[in-house]
């Protein structure tokens, strides 16, 4: 069956997040007195969200209480410095303006808060993209297929019209859970080796491989 839709990841993905994610984070854990983190250890802890990212990258014996103080603080900062140092990968936006001029429908599903993913995609897609969903609080986040299912209804199509394309292990997950075909690129924060090591196949090293597996059918 012809593909028809596409839903991106976001951070990794489309767009390179890392370094506005890091000096946002260690503003927070330097504000509470915490140590702060490196980049490397930053994209380890990435994928999931702001609230994990958060529970990852304060010391381990940090309580409930100040953890989701934390997250408070990392959401309203964040919001206000994530396109300082954060853009497009080499190729993502046109990427995306030929295929919504190629007529696909074009979903951004991102475990990352609602607002902030409204301003980038906004900022660097505009009317490209055709839906973003974000963390609202209401929705369960990747891996739950969630995002997944309320594009396909969104889009009115089947599971077999669309594709998934991500960078990570919880990319990957969400696909599967969604049972989706899934693509993963390799220029976001995982590195080949480790998605074969969680069942990853189908993998795009620049924007051109991406085209061609999108296209495949």
């Amino acid at each position: 069956m012809k593909t028809k839709g596409i839903l991106f990841d976001l951070d990794g993905t489309l767009m390179n997040t890392l370094e506005d994610l890091t000096d946002s984070t260690n503003y927070i854990l330097e504000k509470n007195n915490f140590p702060k983190r490196t980049i490397e250890e930053i994209r380890s802890f990435v994928g999931n969200g702001i609230k994990k990212l958060i529970e990852r990258a304060v010391p381990s014996e940090t309580d409930e209480n100040k953890i989701n103080e934390c997250y408070e603080d990392m959401l309203e900062y964040y919001k206000d410095h994530s396109m300082i140092k954060t853009g497009p990968y080499i190729g993502t936006k046109e990427l995306i303006e030929r295929l919504h001029q190629e007529g696909y429908k074009i979903a951004v599903i991102t475990n990352k808060a609602q607002n902030s993913a409204d301003i980038i995609v906004n900022k660097f897609f505009g009317d490209s993209v055709d839906l973003v969903i974000g963390d609202n609080k209401k929705m369960p986040l990747k891996p739950n297929p969630a995002g997944i299912n309320k594009a396909l209804e969104y889009f009115n199509l089947t599971k077999e019209e669309v594709v998934y394309i991500g960078d990570s292990e919880v990319d990957l997950q969400t696909g599967n859970n969604g049972e989706v075909r899934t693509i993963l690129v390799l220029w976001g924060f995982r590195d080949k080796e480790f998605l074969q090591k969680k069942g990853g196949e189908v993998f795009a090293n620049n924007v051109e491989e991406l085209e061609k597996l999108i296209k495949l059918k």
